[in-house]
């Protein structure tokens, strides 16, 4: 993995301030080495599904509910206290669990240290494998490509048809002004 972080700086990548990624070791290891400065975000997603495996099924729905809420606050100060109040929750009934959230907060909280603004693309990276999906959808049908340029022009195809399209399900007043958001707590959903 650290072959290709190095061929993409030797090809002039610069400038990175946060890499999103699973928590594979020898990645995160050639983040660190190649793209020392940059921060790492584990991916909500990733994470979410390794954490559930720590609670009965019957309690999953409840458990992920919970974490949710700790993305769902509207300022890294909320998202900090609420992570806290999570992990305080689930150590009672799922220490394990409990154990697993706290020893993830630098890698999951990332994102709170940027603009919130961003904060929906950047804490996971399901929409960029979503894109690499429709894309390899796209490919299967082409079948072959003659050159690079080819390639390229698919891929930038297919994400801006997939950005119009989003951009068109929202109703333009959301783009205008952020939403007044008051924080969501656990004792409301415990409760």
């Amino acid at each position: 993995m650290e072959g290709v972080l190095r061929g993409l700086v030797d090809r002039g990548l610069s400038g990175v301030k946060l890499v999103i990624s699973d928590a594979h070791a020898g990645l995160k290891a050639a983040i660190a080495e190649v793209l020392s400065g940059s921060s790492w975000q584990r991916c909500r997603t990733h994470f979410m599904c390794n954490l559930l495996t720590k609670v009965p099924k019957s309690a999953q729905g409840l458990v992920a509910t919970m974490v949710r809420s700790i993305f769902a606050q509207p300022s890294a100060k909320n998202v900090m206290g609420q992570h806290k109040l999570v992990v305080e929750q689930l150590s009672t009934r799922f220490p394990e669990a409990a154990d697993m959230l706290s020893d993830a907060t630098e890698d999951i909280l990332a994102f709170a240290s940027f603009p919130k603004a961003i904060w929906r693309q950047i804490w996971s990276n399901n929409p960029q494998e979503r894109l690499n999906r429709e894309v390899q959808r796209h490919t299967d049908v082409v079948g072959i490509f003659p050159n690079r340029a080819a390639i390229t022009r698919r891929y930038m195809s297919v994400s801006v048809l997939r950005k119009a399209q989003a951009k068109s399900s929202q109703p333009q007043w959301e783009e205008l002004s952020e939403p007044k958001e008051e924080p969501i707590l656990v004792e409301q959903l415990v409760a």
